[in-house]
């Protein structure tokens, strides 16, 4: 539409414009930390606003940040739901409040990262993340030095126990003397509670971190330290600049671009989505200096394997922590397992968190 043409008079611009709001297509998120944590959100409003570049005037959105797993959520949904046309939630805790939101919004569309319950009017989509840490558990195998990985875990949900479980299997394929130590910080985002995390697990011996929280806290301890570890879901490299080997990007834009084109077209409908490498996801940050060129050759050709289905990162024999067997020879894990999966493999030490 060429607005110059349409305008005749001042009024009647005044009377188009306030139809060119009217008519745009309101899209709000809800985050779970602040769009400055570095990781996480950060990559989630990545995606809005990449929303906001594709379809410019055509759609308005908004953002809440820092709302917590809980009656919080319920509130920020329903306020959002009052007023928007579709509402992404970005939090695996808000799974329940959505769906209970949603039922009293059915005009309204939402879509739920990282759940599993859908409704006419809800969506949910994931990503394949265990893809990602199968990749940085070869690399932080060949790489440590005391053969002991400390790992920052957040809270004992499938998607959490997928990543640990993954990253260990990778790491103990290529350095069978490899050990994991695990800190639960029951956090998504608390920088403190990360740090010392990172702290005591370099006390235990670690001298490659991993996460799966959310805030740059870890990598800033590793460079201090002068050890190694490996970004969360965006690129870390600015909290550590020598320390960072690479990292588990989450690219959530093309996804976000995709349903509120939907939106906009009139094609929108309920669907499941789970991507990784090969959806694009999933993605690696650059590698760091420190990583052998010789293992940053075998880690691409490992995601490139992963994505083309060569590969799979649970392929049999793998055992539970009990002995018991898992998967046999050859065998790999099913989609509802991994959704579902409440338990470590063999060889990883401790209990998950009740």
């Amino acid at each position: 539409m060429q607005l110059k043409k349409l305008i005749a008079t001042v009024a009647a611009g005044a009377m188009l414009s306030t139809a060119a709001v009217a008519d745009k297509l309101k899209v709000g998120f809800v985050y779970v930390g602040p769009v400055s944590d570095g990781g996480w959100t950060y990559e989630h409003n990545v995606g809005r606003l990449a929303v906001e570049e594709a379809y410019g005037d055509k759609v308005e959105t908004t953002f809440v940040e820092s709302v917590s797993e809980g009656p919080d959520a319920e509130r920020v949904i329903t306020q959002l739901a009052q007023s928007h046309d579709m509402v992404f939630t970005t939090s695996f805790g808000y799974m329940n409040p959505t769906i209970k939101v949603a039922k009293r919004f059915p005009n309204v569309k939402f879509e739920h990262a990282t759940g599993f319950k859908r409704a006419d009017n809800v969506a949910v989509y994931s990503s394949r993340f265990y893809e990602g840490r199968s990749v940085i558990g070869m690399i932080a195998g060949e790489m440590t030095k005391t053969n002991t990985i400390g790992y920052i875990a957040s809270f004992p949900i499938p998607e959490v126990i997928r990543g640990i479980n993954a990253a260990y299997l990778a790491a103990k394929e290529v350095n069978p003397a490899v050990q994991m130590k695990i800190v639960w910080v029951n956090s998504w985002f608390d920088p403190g509670k990360e740090a010392d995390a990172a702290k005591a697990l370099i006390d235990q011996g670690a001298d490659i971190l991993m996460q799966h929280t959310d805030s740059g806290a870890p990598m800033q301890i590793a460079e201090q330290q002068g050890i190694f570890a490996f970004g969360q879901a965006s690129d870390m490299k600015n909290f550590g600049p020598t320390a960072q080997l690479t990292g588990i990007i989450d690219d959530w834009a093309p996804y976000y671009v995709q349903q509120v084109g939907k939106a906009l077209d009139g094609t929108w409908e309920s669907t499941d989505t789970w991507g990784g490498f090969d959806t694009g996801m999933v993605a690696l940050a650059q590698f760091g200096d420190a990583v052998p060129a010789d293992l940053v050759q075998r880690a691409l050709d490992k995601r490139a394997a992963i994505s083309a289905g060569a590969l799979h990162p649970f392929t049999g024999p793998v055992n539970k922590q009990d002995g018991s067997v898992w998967l046999k020879a050859g065998e790999t894990a099913d989609d509802g397992t991994l959704l579902g999966m409440n338990f470590y493999v063999e060889g990883i030490e401790g209990s998950i968190p009740q």
